[in-house]
C-alpha cells in the first residue's frame, strides 16, 4: 500500500452533521495524521451540498497542512441519508456557482502542489470544462458515464455493478460468487449499457447540443434524481441554457426513498 483516501465531508460541524455521527470528523482527521505517521500518500474525497459548499477554501488550508497530494470532489445526490434530507442538495441552478467554485479551487489547489479531480457528476460543457477535465482526459472534456466501461463496483456480498455509486437494484449484472467475473462483465446488459449505448435520453438532455458526448452524464446522478437514466438536471451547460432563456430548474421531491441499502427516491423539475 502506498497511499489511502480519507472521506471527508467539510469542516467538523458540517461533517458530523451530514454523517449523523459526532466525532467522525475527528476520526476521519485522525486518519489522516495515522496514514502520514506510516509515510503513506493521503488523499480526500469531499462531497458538496448546501451544508458544506462555503468551507471548501478552509478545507483546502487543511489538506495543504496535511501535505495530501489528491482531492476528489463531487456533488451530494439524494441517495442513502441525503434522499431523506433533500434540502442539503444542491439545487440545479446553484449549477450557476458551483461548477465555477469548483474550477477555482482546481486552480487554486493546483498552486499548492494538490491535484484536484472532479467527480464525474460534476460538469458538463460549460466554459470551465477545459479548466476541470483538460489535464485528466485526453478530449479535454467529460466523456459521458464511465460505468461498465472504464469503472467497475463490486458490492461486499459479491454483486457486480458497472459503478459502485450506482443503486444496486437495477444495475446488478451478476454476483461473482456465482459466475466469473470476466463473464459478467462482457455479457451483461447491466453492465454494458454505456459500451452498448442503451441508455434513452429524454428531457433536456434529449436535445442537447452535447447529447452524442455527454450522454446525459453520470447514470449514478441522473437515476437516483429522476427515478430513471438519461435527463440530468445537475449540469453546468444546462443551468446556463436555462438562465439564457430567463428560466431556473428547481427540484421538489415526488416519491421517498424506500429504506433499503442504496436507496434513492424520485424528485421531478419545475421551472
Amino acid at each position: 500500500m502506498s497511499s489511502v483516501s480519507v472521506s471527508i465531508d467539510g469542516l467538523e460541524a458540517s461533517h458530523d452533521q451530514l454523517r449523523n455521527l459526532q466525532g467522525s470528523w475527528r476520526a476521519a482527521t485522525q486518519a489522516v495524521e495515522n496514514a502520514r505517521e506510516a509515510g503513506l500518500l493521503v488523499s480526500v474525497n469531499t462531497q458538496v451540498n448546501r451544508v458544506n459548499r462555503g468551507e471548501l477554501d478552509a478545507l483546502l488550508e487543511l489538506l495543504d497542512e496535511w501535505g495530501c497530494f489528491a482531492w476528489q470532489v463531487q456533488f451530494t445526490v439524494p441517495m442513502g441519508r441525503a434522499a431523506d434530507n433533500w434540502e442539503w442538495l444542491l439545487q440545479p441552478v446553484d449549477f450557476l456557482e458551483a461548477v465555477p467554485m469548483v474550477a477555482a479551487l482546481k486552480l487554486a489547489a493546483k498552486e499548492r502542489g494538490i491535484e484536484v479531480y472532479p467527480g464525474n457528476n460534476v460538469g458538463y460543457f460549460g466554459p470551465h470544462e477545459h479548466t476541470l477535465r483538460g489535464d485528466h482526459y485526453r478530449r479535454g472534456h467529460t466523456l459521458g458515464c464511465t460505468a461498465g466501461h472504464s469503472t467497475l463496483g463490486l458490492e461486499a456480498d459479491g454483486k457486480v455493478k458497472g459503478c459502485p455509486s450506482l443503486p444496486s437494484g437495477p444495475y446488478t449484472g451478476g454476483n461473482v460468487r456465482e459466475r466469473p467475473l470476466r463473464e459478467i462483465w462482457e455479457d451483461t446488459a447491466e453492465l454494458r449499457f454505456t459500451r452498448d449505448q442503451t441508455i434513452e435520453l429524454w428531457g433536456f438532455c434529449a436535445g442537447c447540443y452535447y447529447a452524442e458526448e455527454c450522454r446525459a452524464g453520470c447514470t449514478w446522478t441522473s437515476h437516483v434524481i429522476m427515478g430513471r437514466p438519461g435527463n440530468n438536471p445537475y449540469c453546468h451547460h444546462r443551468a446556463l441554457e436555462r438562465q439564457r432563456e430567463g428560466l431556473a430548474e428547481r427540484m421538489v421531491p415526488a416519491e421517498p426513498a424506500p429504506g433499503e441499502p442504496f436507496d434513492h427516491g424520485r424528485f421531478e423539475l419545475v421551472l
